[in-house]
């Protein structure tokens, strides 16, 4: 392992030939990390912290944590959980897990002690990987509170599964076994018991995601998906082994690792690791290692373009990467950040982070108003709400797809596996979209946040883009109340750009002149922020009761 600081010079980067890369052959996290081996032997993979690991090295490392995971007793199926940020550690541990037949169970870093609780219980894990610390956590502390009898080397009586926990960067004093005392006396090239590596069918990640239920679902993604669907990804990128791709987003995530990572590692490119975005270090590290490819948020483009050391010759390498939201949102990936050729995606964690991804090379027009083609392998089809048939083409409807889509989820949220998966094996998303004339995939909006105001069925994203188009709105969330005369009103917060806010009725204006009437909101409200999650997402239900208590109306007043 070595330091990584020298990137290409930045005309270079632009200006460079772009070779294909060949899918690999494999169709396990542990076979490609092999393959790219000998492929990709001295190629920097992964760059994390100040240091590096070539794909040799990288390979060597996962078979060194197989090898201690077969010793320790791991087996086909067994869960190995890994609550870990952005490192060098996560991916190594990843790979290695496939290589003793384990499923990898990444667990967020944002969790609570009491959510640590559920997870460890409901994931049925055999072993944990943690790091001690992670910004205000202390885990080998909640660690030790939850596991009392493994911290003192005796099994669990409330996880009984759970086996042992492996600290990462732990301190003195620290309960548990450090990740060095694990991997002691496993020599490079160590063999690994024949037949136990896990298979393409298998389960390569259970990832835990929030959604509709109290508790987070965990949804299973198998080793040949998470390869295969994370190929064509980066073929949609336009990925190289020369690409540099900037992962701030978390790897618990399966934007960061079933997509992201996936992505990088089939095209023989550098994954540079931020262990948490931060938009001043982020900025450092693409400017540092000249990366050319970065996946974004709306809340990370606005953060990245607000940062008082921004500026474009900053960012002069990035060329390509992934971003969601509104039309506006990827004009500003490609206009302001300069992200020429930043893609448009649809998908979720169950369909492995993306199921339709636009071209990189597409107008920026196009990519701005569609979320791209079904990506290989995947088909959409589109289900009238009212009668449950198939909607007419081209007219919007449920989103059904099939083909790269999770096998069902585990744990307690198996329970909702009939429900999201049909008999010939679609998933419902729970969204509405179409396809376009092109037939490139078209979001629409989620059914349950969409808004019915005097028998008109209203997106909020489409009254958001709208808004967002005002040069003074740098944010903007729309929600639907309660309103007895016409059903639903609508209801618009918007966070402003500028120090000078426009006014009410100025935004008002702006939608009346451009858009259609059923468009323009009820009421617009001016506000410092919205809510939204530890990981900035907006939570749309906390604003729709906010809204409701200040502006529905009611028969009884």
């Amino acid at each position: 392992m070595g330091s990584y600081e020298q990137p290409a010079p930045a005309e270079l980067r632009s200006n460079a030939v772009r070779v294909a890369v060949k899918a690999p052959y494999s169709r396990t996290l542990f076979d490609l990390a092999c393959e790219q081996a000998v492929r990709f032997a001295d190629a920097p993979a992964v760059v994390s912290a100040g240091r590096a690991l070539s794909y040799a090295e990288l390979a060597e490392r996962a078979r060194r944590v197989a090898a201690a995971l077969s010793g320790r007793g791991v087996r086909h199926h067994d869960r190995i959980g890994l609550l870990i940020s952005n490192r060098i550690e996560w991916v190594e541990l990843c790979l290695g897990a496939a290589g003793a037949g384990a499923v990898a169970v990444p667990l967020s870093t944002w969790s609570t002690r009491n959510e640590l609780e559920f997870l460890l219980a409901d994931s049925g894990m055999t072993m944990l990987f943690a790091l001690a610390r992670s910004g205000d956590r202390d885990y080998a502390k909640d660690l030790a509170a939850l596991l009392p009898e493994l911290a003192e080397g005796r099994s669990s009586e409330r996880f009984p599964l759970l086996r042992e926990v492996v600290l990462i960067a732990g301190a003195d004093g620290d309960a548990f076994t450090p990740l060095e005392a694990f991997l002691e006396g496993q020599e490079p090239g160590a063999d690994l018991p024949p037949g136990n590596a896990a298979s393409a069918v298998d389960d390569g990640l259970i990832l835990y995601t929030s959604g509709s239920s109290a508790k987070p679902k965990a949804v299973r993604l198998r080793q040949h998906g998470i390869v295969e669907n994370g190929f064509n990804i980066g073929e949609r990128q336009g990925y190289t082994s020369d690409d540099k791709v900037l992962i701030a987003s978390p790897l618990f995530w399966s934007f960061g690792s079933a997509n992201a990572l996936s992505a990088v590692l089939t095209h023989g490119a550098t994954a540079v690791l931020q262990e948490r975005f931060e938009p001043k270090e982020a900025l450092d590290l693409i400017e540092r290692h000249g990366c050319t490819a970065l996946y974004t948020l709306p809340s990370m483009t606005s953060a990245l373009l607000r940062c008082p050391t921004f500026e474009p010759a900053r960012v002069a390498t990035l060329r390509t990467g992934l971003t969601i939201g509104s039309a506006q949102d990827v004009q500003d990936a490609a206009e302001k950040l300069g992200i020429r050729e930043i893609c448009n995606v649809y998908g979720a964690t169950e369909t492995y982070g993306n199921c339709s991804v636009t071209w990189h090379h597409w107008p920026l027009e196009r990519r701005m108003n569609c979320q791209g083609e079904p990506l290989p392998g995947n088909e959409f089809r589109f289900i009238d709400p009212e009668t449950g048939d198939p909607a007419p083409p081209g007219q919007g409807g449920l989103v059904e797809v099939r083909g790269y889509v999770m096998p069902g989820y585990s744990g307690f949220s198996a329970v909702h596996n009939e429900s999201t998966l049909t008999a010939d094996g679609f998933y419902r998303t729970g969204d509405i979209g179409r396809l376009d004339e092109n037939g490139a995939f078209v979001f629409v909006g989620r059914s349950t946040e969409m808004i019915k105001r005097a028998g008109i069925n209203i997106s909020p994203a489409e009254v958001e883009e709208v808004l967002s188009s005002h040069p003074g709105v740098e944010h903007v969330a729309v929600v639907g109340v309660p309103d007895s005369e016409r059903g639903e009103r609508v209801i618009a917060y918007v966070v402003a750009r500028e120090a000078t806010p426009p006014t009410q009725e100025e935004l008002i204006s702006h939608c009346r002149a451009i858009a259609s009437k059923y468009k323009v909101p009820d009421f617009i409200e001016l506000t410092s922020a919205l809510p939204t999650t530890a990981t900035g997402k907006l939570q749309r239900r906390e604003l729709k009761r906010i809204a409701t208590e200040r502006y529905a109306v009611t028969e009884n007043g």
